[in-house]
C-alpha cells in the first residue's frame, strides 16, 4: 500500500531565531519513500542537516522574523501489516545485553526509573517473562491512563503520568518505558506517523504519536501501550531515550506556533 504522509506548521517568531527539528522519515524507512521528504520552508530559507547521536535525521534552520511556514508532502510505501506478536520471545540478562542496549536501561529526562522502580517490583514481578511482561505492561499502562489532548503537558513525566492517570501518547509512552526499564528490559522511545488506516476517522487526532521498542531476545520489538492494537501504517522518524531526543522543533528564542497539521492517508490507486 501507498501512504501519503506530511505535516504544516506555521510559526511566528519577532526575531530571527534557531531552530533544531526532527521532522525526517527515519534512516530505516527511507528505501520506502517514493517521493522525498524534504523540509520545505516559505519563505524559502537555508537548511542544513546531521545526524545526531541515535542516528536521526536532524535539520538545522534559523527562522526569519515573521511568519514562517515549514511542511512536506511525501509518499511512502507501506507493507499494510501491523507488528506482529511474539509471545514466546524472551528477555536478556542484563549481563548479556549489548552495550549500546545499556542506554535503555538508565533513567532519563521524562523517565523516572528510580522513582517507579518500586511500582514496577510490585506490579510485574509474577507477570511472565520477555514478551509477555512487556505487553503485560502495555495492558496496564492502556488501562491505568485516560486519554485526553486537554491533559497533555510538556513537562509531564511517567510518574506524573502515573500518580495523574490522565494523558496523551507520550505520556503512556514514557510510562511504559520507565516500568519496562525498571524491570531490566531496555526500551526505547519512537515517534512518528500513525494514521486511521481501518478505523473510525478521527480528524481530531492526526498528530505526531508515541509509541516504543524493546530489546527482547537480540532484537528490538514494537509495543504501542496507547492503542494497544494492531497498526496500519506505521512510519517511524525517530528513536531515543525519551520525548526529549526526538522533539520535533527545540527553538531557541520566543516563538509562536500558530498552525499545526499532520497527514496520514493511503493512497488509492
Amino acid at each position: 500500500m501507498k501512504l501519503q504522509i506530511g505535516y504544516d506548521m506555521v510559526y511566528s517568531c519577532p526575531q530571527p531565531t534557531p531552530m533544531i527539528m526532527t521532522l525526517n522519515v527515519h534512516s530505516s524507512r527511507v528505501s520506502d519513500l517514493l517521493t522525498p521528504d524534504h523540509v520545505l520552508t516559505d519563505p524559502p530559507i537555508p537548511t542544513k542537516g546531521y545526524r545526531d547521536g541515535f542516528g536521526n535525521w536532524i535539520t538545522r534552520v534559523v527562522v526569519p522574523e515573521g511568519t514562517t511556514r515549514i511542511y512536506t508532502e511525501a509518499l511512502i510505501n507501506d507493507s499494510g501489516v501491523p507488528a506482529q506478536t511474539y509471545p514466546d520471545v524472551q528477555q536478556l540478562l542484563v549481563e548479556d545485553l549489548p552495550e549500546e542496549a545499556l542506554v535503555y536501561l538508565l533513567g532519563s529526562r521524562y523517565c523516572e526509573t528510580d522513582i517507579l522502580v518500586n511500582d514496577a517490583w510490585n506490579l510485574f514481578t509474577s507477570a511472565p517473562f520477555g514478551w509477555l511482561r512487556v505487553q503485560a505492561i502495555c495492558e496496564f499502562v492502556h488501562n491505568h491512563i485516560t486519554f485526553g489532548y486537554e491533559f497533555a503537558r510538556a513537562t509531564k513525566t511517567a510518574a506524573d503520568a502515573f500518580k495523574e492517570k490522565v494523558g496523551v501518547c507520550r505520556d503512556y509512552t514514557h510510562l511504559a518505558v520507565s516500568l519496562c526499564r525498571c524491570m531490566n528490559i531496555p526500551a526505547r522511545y519512537c515517534t512518528g506517523y500513525i494514521g486511521d488506516i481501518g478505523s473510525p476517522y478521527r480528524p481530531d487526532e492526526m498528530d505526531f504519536a508515541a509509541w516504543f521498542e524493546a530489546y527482547l531476545d537480540g532484537g528490538w520489538y514494537t509495543f504501542d501501550p496507547r492503542n494497544n492494537r494492531p497498526i496500519i501504517g506505521r512510519v517511524l522518524m525517530a528513536q531515543g531515550r525519551d520525548a526529549a531526543d526526538v522533539a520535533i522543533a527545540n527553538i531557541f528564542g520566543p516563538n509562536q506556533l500558530k498552525e499545526f497539521r499532520v497527514q496520514v492517508d493511503e493512497v488509492t490507486e
